[in-house]
């Protein structure tokens, strides 16, 4: 059985801007696949044992994402300093 890998969200978010694109919901869940495995689970300051699209949503709901042209990024200014 692999063992799961724990990955906090502004590892996620630091990707986005690195990445200096726009994606999409399906856009952004390739990459953090593509990057961390899909045997990753996300945690943040406030929730944890996410899935991929688990993190998405709540990063959404969060408002940490900002409409860039047809789709979204975020700032570093989004990512919490604690």
């Amino acid at each position: 059985m692999p063992s799961l890998n724990y990955i906090h969200g502004h590892a996620v978010m630091e990707m986005m801007v690195a990445s200096e694109k726009a994606y999409t919901r399906d856009s952004l869940k390739e990459d953090i696949l593509a990057r961390f495995g899909s045997d990753t689970r996300y945690f943040t300051c406030s929730a944890e044992g996410m899935t991929a699209d688990d993190l998405i949503t709540f990063l959404e709901q969060k408002g940490k994402f900002v409409s860039q042209g047809s789709g979204f990024s975020t700032h570093k200014d989004k990512i919490c300093n604690h």
